[in-house]
């Protein structure tokens, strides 16, 4: 699941005395409070800021956080081997504190302190809620899968949970989903509450689908552009030729200049990938190929070239 970072969203040191953390809460607070802030995103921050604050400011919570922040590297949250959640979720306050029951905290939260669902339980001696673990799914994406927003039917297992004592088998599951255009690979979707079921009447998990593309049989990537190789014949290098080049929309008409070199790029604009960074371009990378075999006329016609030109490749190592 996402890290949160409870010091970095009230902008404090994580050595700040209470006194620091309180003074950065209320200003923060009421910067970003729904009913009054224009500052955009202001709904998300003021959450993220209440949440650290509920935190940060109980000795007892702090001290637990302190001692998972590194299991949070990478904005990714990992718990240790043999950890428990305290149950720690907290109540009514008064002043600048609030009932956390009003609140909606992130699953972090949830699984660290143990949500709302553990503190009703721990009152009533039940047995605690706990979220159900979340799940990785690599989807396998083609380039041009890229360029808009597709469905996919998606199978996987789901492995069983505990419940009472007992180990759940595990269990088939399918999802339609949409994967939005200008996927790139490492990136990851969310699906909220269809990973495995949570114990004692906890939330279920998250199921998080992690892009990977596919190698392409043409096209490398760089960043949002592509690169393709485009061979040439000595004769289209030397006196320039219109080729036809693909890109992942449909074949074009390229123009090659005369004395075109190996190595030499040519920009197609707007034939990329689109992302949110905009949309890239396709690199025509030329390679001159020689044909692989030659009669004698062919011979004689390149030994006359050879002789008119006098044209020496390696000149530069002399």
């Amino acid at each position: 699941m996402d890290f949160k970072d409870y010091y970095a969203a009230l902008g404090v040191e994580p050595n700040a005395d209470l006194k620091t953390i309180k003074t950065a809460y209320r200003r923060l607070a009421r910067k970003y409070h729904p009913d009054v802030s224009t500052e955009p995103n202001a709904e998300s921050r003021f959450k993220d800021v209440a949440e650290a604050y509920e935190v940060l400011k109980d000795t007892a919570r702090r001290a637990e956080y302190d001692e998972l922040r590194k299991y949070g590297q990478g904005g990714r949250f990992e718990a240790p081997p043999g950890w428990q959640p305290s149950g720690r979720a907290g109540g009514a306050q008064t002043g600048d504190d609030f009932n956390f029951q009003q609140h909606d905290f992130s699953d972090f939260f949830e699984s660290v302190f143990g949500g709302r669902g553990q503190a009703r339980a721990a009152q009533s001696g039940r047995t605690a809620a706990r979220r159900g673990q979340d799940v990785e799914i690599e989807v396998a994406v083609f380039l041009e899968e890229t360029l808009k927003e597709h469905q996919r039917t998606i199978s996987f297992q789901l492995p069983g949970s505990v419940e009472y004592g007992r180990q759940a088998p595990p269990a088939a599951k399918t999802l339609k989903v949409k994967i939005p255009a200008g996927v790139g690979d490492g990136d990851r979707i969310r699906i909220k509450g269809q990973g495995p079921a949570g114990s004692g009447g906890g939330p279920n998990g998250d199921v998080y689908l992690i892009i990977r593309i596919a190698p392409h049989p043409l096209f490398d990537i760089d960043g949002n552009n592509l690169l393709v190789t485009l061979p040439l014949a000595p004769w289209e290098a030397a006196l320039g030729a219109k080729v036809t080049v693909p890109t992942l929309t449909g074949k074009i008409t390229l123009t090659v200049p005369p004395n075109s070199q190996t190595g030499q790029q040519l920009r197609i604009k707007g034939k990329g990938l689109a992302n949110k960074q905009g949309t890239g371009d396709l690199y025509a990378l030329i390679k001159v190929v020689m044909p692989q075999q030659t009669d004698d006329k062919g011979r004689k016609l390149w030994a006359e070239i050879a002789e008119h030109c006098a044209f020496n490749p390696r000149a530069e190592w002399e």
